[in-house]
């Protein structure tokens, strides 16, 4: 049975006022017509290259600027409408640290479930429920700037866990941090959505969102390219990947089959560091946006 829809967007769309290269009025397109759903209890992977639009896209869903075209519904909801109560349902992990450093751990978490206007016996229970439930109860007294930058992002996440939100949105989760804590990190996004969350992340890494995300969309220049499960996104391209060196730059060709894959890379024989793999993401969003994500 088909999930229905935690956040769908239709026809969205957002245009700055700028100077073009004349220095004249103008205006800039940053999302041109966007339209996807997310189900419920969903990772869902939004990427796409610098200037793609992800980051207007996000701060659309979460309320930090108003679109200029389209709408947007949660849970059925349309989110100009509902304000208020789209912004219990929700909870927003931004990629820069923004805690109070002075403050302790407790206490940061503290001020926050007052700004969500909890009781102090629910503050307490949850803000302990969380801190147990991302191993960092022994760190409640001390100060957040004492904290190391993998303690800082979980931490960035259970704060935006501690009004129970249906969905979380994580932009940039694990940047900056070694891949030992990226998994660690991982693995609690997974354990959420496990626990009935639904997930919206935007990432740098497209491994990351090929381990993780049970769909990704991929935007270029303020447009959908594509959406679909990394692995059928792969297929789409052809599951292997015949790699090599040409006059100096790496050409790479791809094949539905493995046996197909094998004799083209036979016949380059005589070409240096020829390589038969599977195809992965990277593969899939280099040649839909041509960049590199980064770059």
């Amino acid at each position: 049975m088909m999930q229905s829809p935690m956040i769908e967007i239709n026809s969205l769309v957002k245009r700055f006022p700028h100077k073009d290269v004349e220095n004249r009025d103008a205006w800039k397109t940053a999302v041109d017509g966007l339209s996807l759903s997310v189900r419920e209890g969903e990772i869902f992977g939004l990427l796409g290259p610098n200037g793609a639009g992800k980051t207007t896209t996000i701060r659309m869903l979460t309320m930090q600027t108003a679109p200029t075209e389209g709408r947007v519904f949660y849970d059925g909801k349309e989110l100009r409408e509902h304000e208020r109560d789209i912004k219990r349902l929700i909870g927003v992990v931004p990629q820069h640290v923004n805690f109070d450093q002075d403050l302790t751990v407790g206490e940061n978490m503290e001020l926050h479930a007052r700004l969500h206007h909890m009781g102090k016996a629910e503050r307490r229970a949850r803000i302990g429920e969380l801190l147990r439930y991302v191993e960092l109860s022994e760190v409640v007294n001390d100060r957040v700037r004492q904290l190391s930058g993998g303690m800082k992002r979980r931490l960035l996440i259970v704060r935006a866990l501690i009004h129970r939100p249906r969905i979380l949105f994580l932009d940039e989760p694990t940047v900056a941090l070694d891949p030992q804590v990226r998994r660690r990190i991982w693995d609690l996004v997974r354990r959420m959505a496990t626990d009935g969350v639904t997930v919206f992340l935007t990432t740098h890494y497209i491994e990351e969102a090929e381990a993780l995300c049970d769909r990704v969309a991929i935007m270029n220049k303020g447009k959908l390219i594509a959406v679909g499960q990394p692995l059928e996104l792969c297929r789409q391209m052809g599951s292997y990947t015949v790699e090599w060196d040409a006059a100096g730059t790496r050409e790479y060709r791809f094949f539905p089959h493995r046996n197909e894959a094998a004799d083209f890379a036979a016949k380059l024989a005589s070409e240096e560091k020829v390589l038969v793999r599977r195809t992965n993401l990277e593969d899939v969003f280099i040649e839909l946006t041509g960049r590199k994500e980064g770059l």
